[in-house]
């Protein structure tokens, strides 16, 4: 038992220790995190008194900046204050100047008023003594024409004839006189506005005709146009067909055939080139010095200064060329491809279709945009008809694109349409037509393409004011209209 009893205290002493070991081991963390609670405590009250001073920094800077912008702002206020009292002494002085300005017009025209009752005053005076002077002329003139007829009655009565009608007579006299004068003064005045019409008519004329000549020479400039482009193509033609040597002739007729086998041309077209060689024929065997366009062939082809032997050739292919064009039209107009325009014994001689619009009007382009129309073809003929599309002009074939699908048989009253798009790339103003084949002959329909213009107009040509009082003051207002497309500046 005493060994037990000693046994136990031996444990509870060795149970003690360790519990004052752990206790130290407790007082020794417990100081440690005391310490570190209070370095953080430390570095926190630093953070806080750096952010306090930062903040202290940031309020004065602030401070400062608001007072420098508020010193500015003073400043500027100051500066446009002074502007302003600047600025309204000038609007005051300009006020008072158009105010003494206006007195001065208002004073002027009072003035104006002024003579001009003085100057009615006077005329009212001089008409009512000019009155009074006719008046006494016509009562002298009446006396007098009284002691006319007064001494005519007597001497008429002393020669015994009739008194009345010798006065009837003398009236009538008079009044013919007075009608005579009257007729001659109205053909006076009537001469006068005959005169002043045919002068309006002569101007008229002479515009018209200045206009006609404009359109003449630029309706001459497009068929020189047109005539360039078939002499180039006939020459071009040529120069394919004839550069080896003239020996090669009968293979130059086998590809004109077939090229003109697979390209119809059309009889216009054939009469231009035929008409067109034979004049450039007759121009050949003439001697010239220059040829008939001497900048054009000058510049691109110089026609007069190639060799006779180059163009013996030349003109061999081109006379064969002619003649197999005119053998195929004239095979044409005997096998019946071209009909006249019959029914029931009567012939038609007009277009055998009528478009609908006439002219094909494309007004005020620009230029990259795309515009579209459409025309309808109605068959005008008497009897069932075709119609195809033969072409435009070469100058519009890289702005235009046609649109058309042949129909096939078209009787009589029947319509197709086409479609045309307009794709301009130049701002210019263009002109051509668009041919259409048909059974009865050829027909074309004239296409315009106009760009902007600014035309001006005045609604008066005539600025009457009429009759007026003098220092009256009268105005009329004139209108002047764009009717164009394209704005401008006036003055």
């Amino acid at each position: 038992e005493v060994w037990q009893i000693e046994s136990e205290q031996a444990k509870s002493e060795s149970f003690n220790e360790e519990l004052e070991k752990d206790e130290d081991v407790l007082e020794i963390q417990y100081q440690k995190q005391a310490e570190r609670r209070i370095r953080r405590e430390k570095r926190a009250a630093l953070r806080a008194e750096q952010n306090q001073k930062a903040r202290e920094k940031k309020d004065e800077e602030t401070q400062k900046e608001y007072e420098e912008k508020h010193k500015e702002m003073l400043e500027d206020i100051q500066r446009n204050h002074e502007k302003a009292v600047c600025f309204l002494r000038k609007t005051m002085a300009r006020i008072h100047e158009k105010n003494a300005e206006e007195e001065l017009k208002s004073q002027e025209h009072m003035e104006r008023r002024i003579q001009a009752v003085l100057s009615l005053k006077n005329s009212i005076t001089s008409n009512r003594e000019s009155l009074q002077t006719l008046q006494i002329g016509k009562k002298a003139r009446a006396f007098e024409a009284k002691k006319q007829e007064m001494k005519m009655r007597e001497a008429v009565l002393a020669e015994g004839g009739n008194v009345t009608k010798e006065v009837i007579l003398h009236k009538r006299l008079l009044e013919y006189e007075k009608e005579k004068q009257a007729f001659a003064e109205q053909q006076k005045s009537r001469r006068i506005e005959i005169v002043a019409r045919i002068l309006q008519e002569d101007v008229y004329f002479h515009k018209q005709k200045n206009s006609q000549i404009t359109m003449k020479a630029v309706k001459r400039a497009d068929k020189l146009e047109d005539s360039l482009l078939w002499r180039m193509r006939t020459w071009q033609y040529i120069e394919n067909t004839c550069q080896h040597s003239a020996a090669a002739l009968p293979q130059v007729k086998k590809s004109n055939e077939r090229t003109t086998s697979v390209q119809e041309v059309p009889e216009k077209v054939c009469h231009d080139v035929s008409r067109e060689s034979k004049e450039d024929e007759k121009d050949r065997d003439k001697p010239q010095a220059e040829p008939e366009f001497p900048g054009l062939w000058d510049r691109e082809y110089g026609l007069h200064k190639e060799p006779k032997e180059e163009t013996q050739p030349k003109l061999l292919a081109s006379r064969m060329m002619r003649s197999e064009i005119f053998g195929k039209k004239m095979g044409k107009l005997q096998t019946g491809i071209v009909h006249k325009q019959t029914d029931a014994a009567r012939e038609c001689e007009g277009c055998p279709f009528y478009s609908k619009p006439n002219l094909i009007h494309f007004k005020d382009f620009d230029v990259g945009k795309i515009y579209k129309k459409k025309i309808v073809l109605t068959n005008a003929s008497y009897s069932v008809n075709f119609c195809r599309l033969a072409g435009i002009s070469e100058w519009l074939k890289d702005f235009i694109t046609i649109h058309f699908d042949p129909p096939g048989q078209m009787s009589a009253g029947m319509s197709c349409e086409v479609g045309v798009t307009f794709k301009p790339m130049i701002n210019e103003t263009l002109e051509g037509e668009i041919t259409f084949m048909a059974q009865t002959g050829s027909f074309s329909v004239p296409l315009k393409c106009t760009t902007k213009k600014c035309i001006l107009a005045l609604d008066k040509e005539l600025i009457d004011f009429g009759t007026q009082v003098v220092g009256e003051r009268i105005s009329r207002i004139i209108t002047l209209t764009n009717c164009g497309a394209l704005g401008t500046r006036f003055k």
